[in-house]
C-alpha cells in the first residue's frame, strides 16, 4: 500500500509541469537521445561485445519491420520513435556470435507490437520479448548484465533522477516503485542470510536494472493505465 501511495503523491504529470518549454514533448526522444548515448559509450569506451554492423542491421530491420505494419494498417501518421527505441534496447542488451540474429530479433520484436495487443496496447515491451525469444531459441545469443560496469550505472542514475525533473518519461513511478520492491526484497535477503551490505550496493549500481527500470518496464504501451494498478 505505501509503494500505491508513493504513486500518487508524485504523479507523472506534476514532473512533466516542471520541463522547460524547449524540451522535447515527446518522452521518446528523451529516450532515444539517452539509449544511443549509452551504446555509443559503451562500444566505444567499454568495449560492448557488439559489432557496429550488427547495430546497423538491427536499425534497418526494425524501422524495415515498421515501415511494413505502418503501411499495410493504413498507420503512417504514427512515425519510427518506437521502432528506434526498441532498436537501441536490442543492440544493448543482446549479444551474439552471428550477424543475422539482431535483425532477426529486431523484426520478431517489432511484429510483436502489431500483433499481441490487448486493449490497445501491445502486451511486451517489444526489446525485452525480442531479447528472451533470442536467448531461448537461437544458440550463440546472450546477455551480459556485466559490461555495465559502476561509473556507466552512475550515469544512468543522473539522467534518470533528469528525466524526473524534466517530466519527460510518462509514468516515471513505475519505475520507481519496482525499484523500491527490488532493493526492499534484496535487503530483505541480506538480512535473513547475513550476508554483507556490500551485495546490496552491488545491486543499486546495477546498470542492467537501472536500464530495465526506467527504459522497459515504464513503456507507456504496457504499463497499467491507472497508478494503482
Amino acid at each position: 500500500m505505501a509503494l500505491i501511495a508513493a504513486t500518487r503523491l508524485f504523479p507523472a504529470a506534476g514532473w512533466r509541469a516542471l520541463a522547460p518549454d524547449w524540451f522535447p514533448r515527446d518522452a521518446r526522444v528523451f529516450q532515444i537521445l539517452f539509449l544511443a548515448a549509452l551504446l555509443a559509450a559503451g562500444v566505444l569506451v567499454r568495449d560492448f561485445s557488439v559489432q557496429p554492423l550488427q547495430i546497423a542491421l538491427t536499425f534497418a530491420a526494425g524501422t524495415a519491420t515498421q515501415a511494413f505494419w505502418l503501411d499495410r494498417l493504413g498507420l503512417q501518421q504514427k512515425g519510427f520513435l518506437s521502432a528506434i527505441v526498441t532498436c537501441c534496447g536490442v543492440s544493448l542488451l543482446l549479444r551474439s556470435d552471428a550477424l543475422w540474429a539482431h535483425p532477426l530479433i529486431a523484426a520478431l520484436a517489432m511484429s510483436s507490437k502489431f500483433v499481441l495487443r490487448t486493449g490497445g496496447k501491445h502486451v511486451y515491451n517489444p526489446a525485452n520479448l525480442g531479447v528472451i525469444a533470442a536467448i531461448t531459441l537461437l544458440p550463440g545469443t546472450w546477455v551480459s548484465p556485466g559490461q555495465w560496469g559502476s561509473d556507466l550505472a552512475l550515469a544512468v542514475w543522473l539522467i534518470a533522477l533528469g528525466s524526473i525533473v524534466t517530466g519527460r518519461a510518462r509514468r516515471i513511478d513505475i519505475s520507481w516503485v519496482f525499484l523500491g520492491a527490488y532493493l526492499g526484497i534484496v535487503a530483505l535477503r541480506v538480512l535473513l542470510l547475513g550476508q554483507s551490505w556490500a551485495v546490496w550496493w552491488h545491486q543499486l549500481g546495477s546498470g542492467a536494472l537501472l536500464l530495465f527500470a526506467f527504459f522497459m518496464i515504464s513503456d507507456p504501451m504496457t504499463i497499467p493505465n491507472r497508478p494503482g494498478a
